[in-house]
């Protein structure tokens, strides 16, 4: 049985894990990123701002991270959105088309009972990697 390769994505440009794992996966031609929160690269601090606010910061960590793997938010075809609060849905979804205009990918949303930081958001994803 072949052994899959799978290497670790890292970069300076998005938040350190804040735990036992990798920002992102890359497999073959697919990337997997870890959740992202409202967290900036440069301090590594929390950004408790609203949800506006964070959904912009998260989707700058997850964008950073996709450009290196070699991929793009174009490239993305999964997106898991975890919230605090559903009723955030509309806001989300305002700072969610500025990054995801022309190439829409599938995508679900759950409420949840409580992130890390008590973040009111965080998404992940998966991509995949440009063969340029």
């Amino acid at each position: 049985m072949k052994k899959i390769k799978k290497k670790i994505i890292k970069t300076q440009k998005a938040p350190s894990a804040i735990g036992p794992y990798s920002q992102a996966i890359e497999v073959g031609n697919l990337l997997f990123l870890s959740g992202q929160i409202s967290i900036d690269p440069e301090t590594n601090e929390f950004i408790d701002g609203d949800i506006e606010i964070q959904t912009e910061q998260v989707l700058k960590n997850v964008k950073a991270i996709l450009e290196a793997g070699n991929s793009s938010l174009e490239d993305v075809v999964k997106v898991t959105i975890y919230l605090q609060d559903l009723k955030d849905f509309v806001l989300v979804n305002k700072i969610y088309s500025k990054y995801f205009e022309d190439s829409l990918p599938a995508r679900a949303t759950v409420e949840v009972s409580n992130l890390p930081k008590n973040a009111k958001l965080e998404i992940d994803a998966i991509a995949v990697k440009n063969s340029n």
